[in-house]
């Protein structure tokens, strides 16, 4: 099954939404839901946050872009407005635990609401897996199972300690996905050092998107990520900036015609690269050659 559009799938909204501790824990035992709900059982997104611990059997989380499989043990954590779909392979037993943003907040205007944001509005990071056979998720796990048996047992301080291992879990969840973020930032380092090789190589040839993003092996998507989440460009308007910046060093550095120069850095019509030249420096590459000729001579 794939998954399209937000638009095409219902906001399913906290059972609670409306109280003063808008905290609702939903138990699925094969298929049913205590308490009731059918929501759990479509495609849905929602604004609260959402964890899910899987105490037994397997199930598979499906995203718009993404399908993840939880065995036994592991959890995973789905950000907010994320279009997400439980597929309940065989008999299962699991937990959700659907919750405001704000409860992580401790207060309005609080300095921790920048912090818990930095992950909450990253549209980039819809879901966090932690698997059980990962030792530095253990304490993480251990926190959804204290929940889990909080449930069983309430006592007066129920809310205090919904918040309080809430706090935790968030924590050590934080630590991870930074970890997590920060190991992606690498991996696009490294895929954009091989794209801007690639361009210096062949940027006077007629190379295209796919072009530059099958140098890394990575899809079209990924290689216009890596662009504006690095340069805040995409790779065409790069390449035309390289191209460009090439020009302007051999009108400079040569007695070569312009319409030479435009062909050996990739511009076919030398009217097209004198177009693009004086919309980015002001200046024709007639006159931009002999301005910088009379500077270079005094």
């Amino acid at each position: 099954m794939e998954l399209s559009n937000e638009e095409n799938y219902i906001n399913f909204v906290n059972l609670r939404s409306n109280s003063n501790f808008p905290y609702l824990v939903l138990e699925i035992i094969n298929g049913h839901s205590y308490p009731r709900n059918a929501g759990f059982k479509v495609a849905h997104w929602h604004e609260d946050l959402q964890f899910i611990y899987l105490e037994q059997g397997n199930i598979e989380i499906k995203t718009l872009n993404d399908t993840v499989h939880l065995s036994e043990g592991d959890c995973i954590f789905i950000n907010k407005n994320v279009v997400h779909q439980v597929v309940q392979l065989g008999k299962v037993h699991y937990y959700s635990f659907i919750f405001p943003e704000k409860f992580l907040f401790f207060y309005e205007d609080s300095p921790t609401k920048k912090i818990v944001q930095q992950i909450t509005e990253n549209s980039s990071l819809q879901t966090f897996t932690l698997k059980s056979e990962k030792i530095e998720y253990r304490q993480s796990l251990n926190i959804l199972q204290e929940l889990v048996l909080l449930e069983k047992n309430k006592t007066e301080m129920y809310l205090y300690q919904v918040l309080v291992l809430l706090t935790q879990l968030w924590l050590e969840i934080q630590t991870h996905i930074s970890i997590s973020l920060r190991e992606t930032e690498s991996f696009t380092q490294k895929r954009m050092k091989i794209f801007l090789i690639y361009i210096d190589k062949h940027f006077s040839e007629d190379i295209s998107l796919e072009d530059i993003a099958q140098s890394a092996n990575v899809s079209k998507t990924e290689c216009l990520r890596c662009f504006r989440q690095s340069m805040q460009n995409t790779p065409y308007q790069y390449l035309m900036e390289y191209r460009l910046s090439k020009g302007a060093n051999l009108l400079i550095n040569s007695e070569e015609t312009i319409e030479v120069i435009a062909n050996a850095v990739g511009f076919h019509q030398s009217s097209y690269f004198g177009k693009c030249f004086k919309e980015k420096t002001g200046y024709s590459p007639k006159q931009y050659r002999s301005i910088q000729k009379s500077d270079y001579k005094k």
